[in-house]
C-alpha cells in the first residue's frame, strides 16, 4: 500500500491516489468470501458450501469487491495520508480509480489546513477591568455559608409568620365544588415563597397549629387551567406543624465552625481576599478573550467550510457529554426545548467559527516564534489531566497522543506570549 499521487484540485483541497497491491486486495476479497459464503444459497450446493468461482460467475466478478475495499480503506488511507505530510481536516471522499491485474487504486479528496498570515500580534492594547469587591459581596457570601449551617426548629409557642415552613392539609372549592388538583395533605409550604396562588400564603400568617380555617383567593386571569382562570375559590386549610430556620450568630464561634480561622474578622477578611482573587481571575480571562478577538481580526486565511463543520460537531458532542453528566441527553433536551440537531448546530456555529480562527492564529504565532512544548511540560499536562479525572497518568497517555498535548500547549504558550507583549491598562 503506497501513495502514488498528491495534487491540488482547488484551494485548500487535494486529491490523494494510493494503491493496494494485488496480493493484498485478493486476500481481502477472499476474507470477505469466507465471511459471507455461509449466508449464500446457490442451487446444487448446500448453503454455505458454494465455491467462490461459482458465486462470482452467478453474481458477477466484483460481488465481494465493495466489502473488501471498505475493509482495506482505513489502513491504506491512513498510510497514504501520513506519507503525504498534509495537515488534513475533515472526512475524505473516496473513489475507486481502478481494479486490474496490478491490484487496487483508490482516491481520496481531502481538505487541508489553509495558509495563514498574521501580523502585528505584539503590542496589542487592551483594557483590563477588575470589578471592585463591595461589602455587599462579602456579606452575601457569608450569608450563603450561614444558611448552609442553619438548623430547622419546631415552633410550638406562636402563630405562623412569614419565612416559616408550615405543614398543611388543604382542599380547594370553586362555586362550592371541589376541583381537580386542588387537594393536598401534609404539604410543606414555606410562607413567602410565592409557590401558591397570590394571597394564599399571607392568610396562613397568624394561624396556629391544629387550627382549621378558610383561605379566600381569586385565580389569576392567565391561570393555566382555563376553567379556573379569574374565578374566586375557597380553600379549607388545617395546620399540622410550623418550623423555622434558625441561623447561627456571626461571631468567632461561627468562624471556627466554618473555617480554619479563630476570629470572625479573620474569616471575613479571607472571604474578601477570595472574592478579589475570583474577580482578578475573571478580569485576566476577559483580557485573554479580548486579545483573541484582536488576533482573529488580524488573521488572514481562506478557511475551508469543513473545519467549521468539524468544530461545530465537536461542540455538539461536548454539549451532549455535559448533558449526560447531569442525567440528561440530547433527545430529552430537544423534547423540552423544542430544538433539534440542526438548530443546536446553528446555535453552536458562531462559537465553533471563533474557536477555529483563534486556533489557526495562535498556531501560526507559535510557528513564527518557534514555540515548542518541552517533555517536562507535556508530562505535567498529562498529570494535570489525570488528576482532574481521578485516573492514572498512564491511562491518559494511552488515550491521548503526546503530539496532541504538545500542539495544545504550543497554542497556550503562544497566547501567553501575546499577553506578555500586550499593553494592558488596568481599570
Amino acid at each position: 500500500m503506497s501513495l502514488t499521487k498528491s495534487e491540488v484540485i482547488e484551494k485548500n483541497r487535494y486529491e490523494l491516489q494510493f494503491s493496494v497491491d494485488k496480493a493484498t486486495f485478493d486476500a481481502a476479497v477472499s476474507a470477505v468470501y469466507r465471511k459471507q459464503v455461509k449466508n449464500i444459497t446457490v442451487p446444487g450446493f448446500r448453503k454455505g458450501k458454494a465455491p467462490r468461482s461459482v458465486i462470482e460467475k452467478m453474481y458477477g466478478t466484483g460481488v465481494f469487491y465493495e466489502d473488501a475495499i471498505n475493509d482495506l480503506i482505513p489502513a491504506a488511507y491512513t498510510e497514504a495520508a501520513k506519507e503525504s505530510a498534509l495537515e488534513i481536516v475533515g472526512q475524505p471522499e473516496f473513489d475507486v480509480v481502478s481494479i486490474d491485474e496490478n491490484g487496487l487504486v483508490l482516491s481520496a479528496k481531502v481538505y487541508v489546513k489553509p495558509e495563514v498570515e498574521i501580523k502585528d500580534y505584539c503590542g496589542i492594547e487592551v483594557e483590563k477591568e477588575v470589578e471592585a469587591v463591595t461589602d455587599e459581596d462579602v456579606d452575601r457570601e457569608i450569608e450563603t455559608v450561614r444558611e448552609r449551617n442553619s438548623r430547622e426548629i419546631d415552633v410550638t409557642d406562636r402563630a405562623a409568620e412569614m419565612g416559616d415552613t408550615t405543614v398543611i392539609d388543604f382542599e380547594g372549592f370553586c362555586d362550592g365544588v371541589a376541583f381537580e388538583g386542588g387537594k393536598g395533605t401534609d404539604y410543606a409550604l414555606k410562607l413567602g415563597s410565592g409557590s401558591f396562588i397570590p394571597g394564599f400564603e399571607e392568610q396562613i400568617v397568624g394561624k396556629n397549629i391544629d387550627e382549621e380555617f378558610d383561605v379566600n383567593v381569586t385565580f389569576p386571569e392567565e391561570y393555566h387551567a382555563a376553567e379556573l382562570a379569574g374565578k374566586p375559590a375557597v380553600f379549607k386549610v388545617k395546620i399540622h406543624a410550623i418550623t423555622h430556620v434558625e441561623l447561627p450568630e456571626l461571631d468567632d464561634d461561627f468562624a471556627k465552625d466554618v473555617s480554619e480561622f479563630d476570629t470572625f474578622d479573620e474569616y471575613k477578611a479571607d472571604i474578601k481576599a477570595k472574592i478579589e482573587k475570583r474577580h482578578e481571575t475573571a478580569a485576566e480571562n476577559a483580557v485573554e478573550d479580548k486579545l483573541v478577538e484582536v488576533l482573529i481580526e488580524k488573521l488572514e486565511a481562506d478557511i475551508p467550510e469543513a473545519m467549521y463543520e468539524i468544530e461545530t460537531e465537536n461542540f455538539v458532542r461536548d454539549y451532549d457529554t455535559r448533558l449526560r453528566s447531569q442525567g440528561l441527553d440530547l433527545k430529552t433536551y430537544f423534547k423540552y426545548t423544542g430544538m433539534n440537531l440542526d438548530s443546536l448546530r446553528e446555535q453552536m456555529r458562531p462559537q465553533a467559527e471563533r474557536q477555529v480562527k483563534a486556533r489557526l492564529a495562535l498556531e501560526k504565532i507559535a510557528a513564527l516564534e518557534n514555540i515548542e512544548a518541552t517533555e517536562e511540560e507535556i508530562n505535567g499536562e498529562y498529570e494535570k489531566i489525570a488528576s482532574s479525572y481521578g485516573i492514572e497518568v498512564q491511562q491518559v497517555k494511552d488515550s491521548i497522543d503526546a503530539s496532541a498535548i504538545a500542539d495544545d500547549m504550543k497554542v497556550k504558550k503562544a497566547l501567553d506570549l501575546v499577553k506578555e507583549k500586550a499593553f494592558i491598562k488596568t481599570k
